[in-house]
């Protein structure tokens, strides 16, 4: 009995169906594995690397649709692009990922079993070597300074002065009236300097600010006085 599957574009049989198939989907979970462990935030969603699974096989199988027939390839791509796609993706990784999947799913699609795997497989060991050895980190911990002062008085010369003794930079970031607009809240970001600490600065902004309220927010702690 001939299982052959005749398409216009060549033949191929049930036994490369199952291969791409079953090769995509233990590769793509593969890369879902990879992902959730080297997943850092608290953004992590199971419906996305559920799709990355998903996405590795349809790519396989429109790989295995479209064979070497260009207009068939061209039609495909009309199809497609009237989807739309409204969901943000909320990390850049998370694009490298998808790309990843379906980098794996058109290899097996083409039947290029060896290079999917090889490729999966390398690809993702580096992912974890940059995880586990945290590479391209950039140690540099700013914090945000939140000071309110009375309205109509310009407090801008004292708070300059107090965040060029106590940090390395600052930037102011925005104002904004509150309190029916009897108190002025400003945003600055800052770097400390070495050895200064969050409640070095609030006091000296509150000395400076008839002691108004500020607050200094870092990635670690809040210091609220």
């Amino acid at each position: 009995m001939n299982f052959d599957l005749q398409e216009l574009s060549g033949t191929f049989s049930v036994a490369d169906v199952v291969a791409a198939m079953a090769l995509s989907f233990i590769l793509s979970t593969l890369i879902g594995y990879v992902y959730r462990y080297t997943h850092r935030n608290v953004s992590y969603s199971q419906s996305y690397v559920q799709t990355l699974v998903i996405v590795g096989m349809i790519v396989a199988l429109i790989m295995l649709v479209v064979g070497s027939n260009l207009a068939r390839a061209f039609s495909l791509v009309g199809a497609l692009s009237v989807v739309r796609f409204r969901n943000a993706v909320k990390e850049t990784r998370d694009v490298g990922f998808i790309f990843l999947a379906m980098a794996i799913g058109m290899a097996c699609g083409a039947r290029f079993y060896t290079l999917a795997a090889v490729g999966a497989v390398v690809i993702c060991a580096v992912v974890l070597v940059m995880f586990k050895f945290n590479w391209f980190a950039l140690n540099v911990q700013r914090q945000v300074v939140k000071v309110q002062v009375p309205a109509g008085e310009d407090y801008t010369p004292q708070i300059r002065d107090v965040l060029i003794k106590y940090t390395s930079e600052f930037e102011l970031v925005s104002t904004e009236t509150i309190r029916g607009g009897a108190l002025n809240e400003v945003f600055y970001t800052v770097r400390l300097k070495k050895g200064s600490e969050p409640g070095e600065l609030v006091a000296a902004l509150q000395e400076r600010t008839s002691g108004q309220r500020v607050t200094v927010l870092t990635g670690y702690d809040t210091t609220d006085l």
